[in-house]
């Protein structure tokens, strides 16, 4: 996917990640941390099944990419750790709030790196859905929260 300006609004609370002279990274990627280096979504190596495969993002996420990193590029990158970003999403409607995570290629065998699905608990998600979408759309906003700089999406506490 071509580089996508994907954020809407919020503060992002950047940090500067480096990344592998190998590693493609396009301007709206979902990265994560792998040890010391960013990567996209799509690089993690496949858990055998979605929600394994969002468990272990949830685990890494970093954040949203702001800014490319090319074959061979060793700059380090800007990587927003929180903020609304509007990403393409399985056709659906949604709730403020719904939960939300990066979601499988249509093989089930690789994350995408800029779409994201509805997902049944804060261990699997990336975000929180910022605005209702109904009737059924393919965009979604949603609020993001890094788990390497926040801890992730929180479940509401019940008493």
């Amino acid at each position: 996917m071509s580089d996508v300006m994907r954020w809407r609004y919020g503060e992002t609370n950047p940090i500067v990640l480096p990344v592998d002279s190998a590693t493609v990274i396009e301007i709206g990627d979902l990265v994560y941390l792998d040890t010391d280096d960013a990567k996209p979504a799509s690089s993690q190596a496949d858990q055998g099944n979605k929600a394994a495969n969002q468990g272990l993002f949830h685990n890494k996420f970093a954040g949203v990419a702001m800014q490319r990193s090319r074959s061979g590029d060793t700059d380090p990158i800007r990587v927003a750790t929180t903020g609304v970003f509007e990403f393409a999403a399985a056709s659906g409607t949604r709730e403020v709030g719904q939960m939300l995570g990066v979601d499988e290629n249509g093989g089930g065998t690789a994350l995408e790196d800029q779409k994201l699905d509805n997902v049944g608990g804060a261990h699997l998600a990336v975000g929180r859905c910022a605005k209702r979408v109904n009737p059924a759309d393919t965009r979604v906003l949603v609020d993001i929260v890094s788990t390497v700089m926040y801890g992730g999406v929180q479940s509401a506490i019940t008493s």
